[in-house]
């Protein structure tokens, strides 16, 4: 039985993040992906500060930083790569290519972590990846690059994800937060001293609202997998993708051809199935994306 309560706060992540994924896209068209990409990360370490006060500096404490780098790097490229598409895509398509990262992280866990996939999951990713294909569409021009982008952002936010998986072993969930922010927020930083830009009080008001919808979601994600286990639940941030093709279809009159509908259906499938967890322990599934940008 699906655990209702639990199911809602994953559908209303959902919901936010498609709204964030609409704020991304709108103010990605006068201002730069590094600005877009800085103000994110920043918001979202000012929403940290409150906890680095109450818990102190030795809850920061760790032997482990490398890990937490590798993380926080992965992550980062994820968002750069995510919210490039935005910008160029569709809205429901680059939140979809973001979407993929269920299907590499059992490879990515199996070629680092050693964890073992059994052929349910191998079917799971090969039926994800041809709805790939069809949303790529590699017979038009080849291959559509800023697609691929999109898919690099699955890729590396997979890798980012498995890292999580390892730091759990030592590391607690606010300190892996905590280093990523910090992370992402100093290296997002660095290209700002050569990119010029000027924020209007409307791009300073998207800017903030991306953040405050992202902080959002993140809150609801987490009471969603509190109250339930996360294979019965995670499958629900698909919906993303839905309210995403709703935007899409009410802001820029976007509506998604056959080929595309079909390849999103295999995706979200593939996806779902992948993120069920086995019950033996080994890798059915990670832990499913806790933020639709790169992030945790």
């Amino acid at each position: 039985m699906i655990p209702l309560g639990g199911a809602l706060q994953v559908v209303a992540a959902g919901v936010l993040f498609a709204l964030m994924g609409a704020g991304v896209k709108v103010v990605a068209a006068t201002q730069p992906n590094v600005v877009i990409v800085f103000f994110r990360n920043a918001a979202g370490l000012l929403v940290l500060l409150p906890w680095i006060g109450w818990s102190g500096v030795r809850a920061l404490r760790t032997s482990v930083f490398h890990l937490h780098l590798l993380r926080g790097l992965a992550g980062l490229a994820a968002m750069y790569c995510f919210f490039f598409t935005l910008g160029r895509l569709q809205l429901a398509d680059a939140v979809l290519l973001n979407y993929t990262l269920p299907l590499f992280m059992p490879v990515i866990a199996w070629l680092w972590l050693g964890e073992e996939m059994n052929r349910a999951v191998w079917l799971a990713v090969g039926l994800g990846f041809a709805g790939v294909a069809l949303i790529v569409k590699p017979s038009e021009g080849l291959v559509n690059p800023v697609a691929l982008v999109g898919l690099c952002a699955g890729i590396l936010a997979a890798l980012a994800q498995v890292t999580i998986r390892r730091l759990t072993r030592t590391e607690s969930t606010a300190r892996i937060v905590f280093y990523f922010s910090l992370i992402s927020t100093v290296v997002s930083a660095a290209p700002l001293s050569v990119v010029g830009f000027h924020l209007s009080s409307w791009d300073a008001g998207l800017l903030v609202a991306v953040g405050v919808l992202a902080a959002l979601a993140q809150i609801l994600l987490t009471r969603g997998y509190a109250s339930a286990p996360a294979a019965r639940v995670g499958p629900f941030i698909y919906s993303s993708v839905l309210f995403a093709g709703m935007l899409d279809w009410v802001l820029w009159g976007h509506l998604p051809d056959l080929l595309s509908l079909v390849g999103a259906c295999l995706v979200c499938l593939g996806g779902a199935a992948a993120m069920v967890r086995r019950r033996s322990g080994a890798i059915g599934a990670l832990e499913v994306p806790a933020r639709a940008d790169g992030g945790r």
